[in-house]
């Protein structure tokens, strides 16, 4: 399969995610936090940006899409009830260093430590989805968290030059959607009894 067309799989992927993450927030079963998609859809957005702007080129098209998804369940979110705003002071600490990763990037012009920002205030951002998953992994829809973990290996397939500013958000974005969705059903995987 060639770059481009691995390209434009990741954003069909991308979209079918999102389709299945709407569909089970209009059943009422996802509770979506709008405030952590707000900061989900900007810090890989950012990331993405940085990670072109590294030559990072199609590759980045993954990381993009993972700001964009969050962006539109962001946006549905605002027309359904299950959805709800929750500002700690935690989520003011992602946004500021995720708008903190591009003012670095746009005074020192270094990738590396400008993603670094990105990637904190996102993971950061991943801490109540995490505990939430945990503790209730029924108000989450784990098919959007593991078609990203296929959209972001396919997004590293298609790297040319493999450079930490290039790979390093899609790395992240992988190991963060592998450890929410073992939130999600590690009471299915640990419940079910092996029959010896």
């Amino acid at each position: 399969m060639l770059p481009e067309q691995i390209g434009y799989l990741t954003i069909v992927i991308s979209l079918i995610g999102v389709t299945f993450y709407v569909k089970d927030m209009i059943k009422g079963s996802t509770r979506p936090n709008r405030v952590t998609w707000f900061i989900w859809s900007l810090a890989p957005m950012i990331g993405a940006f940085l990670q072109f702007k590294s030559g990072g080129g199609l590759s980045a098209i993954p990381v993009f899409m993972a700001g964009f998804a969050s962006f539109l369940v962001f946006l549905f979110s605002f027309f359904y009830k299950n959805s709800y705003w929750k500002i700690h002071t935690l989520d003011i600490i992602c946004g500021v260093l995720s708008l903190t990763a591009l003012v670095f990037w746009i005074i020192t012009r270094n990738f590396a430590i400008s993603i670094l920002f990105a990637i904190l205030g996102d993971a950061l951002a991943y801490i109540p989805t995490l505990i939430k998953s945990w503790k209730f992994p029924e108000t989450e829809t784990g098919t959007i968290y593991f078609l990203g973990i296929i959209n972001y290996i396919l997004g590293l397939l298609i790297i040319k030059d493999w450079h930490f500013s290039i790979y390093i958000f899609s790395v992240y974005l992988i190991i963060m959607n592998s450890i929410t969705l073992f939130c999600i059903y590690r009471k299915k995987i640990f419940s079910e009894k092996i029959i010896v």
